[in-house]
């Protein structure tokens, strides 16, 4: 499976949140992961986790039972293959996070993986959120990447949930806004006030900004 961007840029982001945050966090949930890519990040940069990874597609489990083995955090990522919506999972997560399917209801491609991948057709987002209520612990939190078309919809799709930050993502300048990182958890009476900032991957000479670079290079090599 390809590594993008913007996931590589999620990865650092929440594993930074949390660090940065000391939120006691202990048990994390990377749910459909895909190689295993965030849930490594994560465990880079917070040595106090453990990380349950589960991933529907068996090639994709494969990877990233692989990856995590090579890896120098194998004792703190465990490898689940199972869908989300039927695996029965055997605790409350301090943590969730999912890079979802961005593609709902848009032309579908001939290849099934990346049908699996990029649409969704197994889990919507609806469905995610749905999941997420049920396996987070009362005071934990969520964290995901989405589309930044879904923004309109937030406010519909979020009932019941408390967001805490969302970060705009765009590529440079030029360029429209593409994603949306968000991390909230579930409602309660304490009102919750949302931090809005934005993350600009290139400046205008096409280099990537100091910001980016802040989160990233600690993962890549030629930062």
């Amino acid at each position: 499976m390809k590594v993008t961007t913007d996931a590589c840029l999620f990865g650092a982001w929440v594993a930074e949140q949390v660090k940065r945050e000391n939120s006691g966090v202990k048990h994390v949930l990377d749910a459909g992961t895909g190689t295993a890519l965030l849930s490594l990040m994560y465990a880079q940069k917070n040595t106090a986790v453990s990380i349950d990874a589960i991933e529907i597609d068996k090639d994709a489990f494969e990877q990233a039972e692989q990856n995590v083995e090579a890896s120098p955090f194998p004792e703190r990522i465990r490898v689940l293959h199972g869908d989300v919506k039927t695996f029965r999972f055997e605790k409350k997560y301090d943590h969730i996070i999912a890079n979802p399917p961005f593609y709902e209801s848009e032309l579908m491609s001939d290849n099934e993986k990346k049908n699996l991948a990029h649409h969704h057709e197994g889990l919507l987002l609806d469905e995610l959120l749905l999941f997420i209520k049920a396996n987070i612990a009362v005071d934990g939190l969520f964290s995901l990447l989405l589309p930044y078309k879904r923004n309109k919809e937030i406010k519909n799709l979020f009932r019941g949930f408390d967001i805490k930050q969302i970060t705009f993502v765009r590529q440079s300048g030029v360029h429209d806004y593409f994603r949306i990182m968000l991390t909230g958890k579930l409602k309660n009476d304490v009102e919750t006030e949302t931090i809005i900032d934005e993350i600009q991957i290139r400046d205008d000479q096409q280099q990537y900004t100091e910001e980016f670079i802040t989160l990233l290079k600690d993962y890549y090599l030629h930062l």
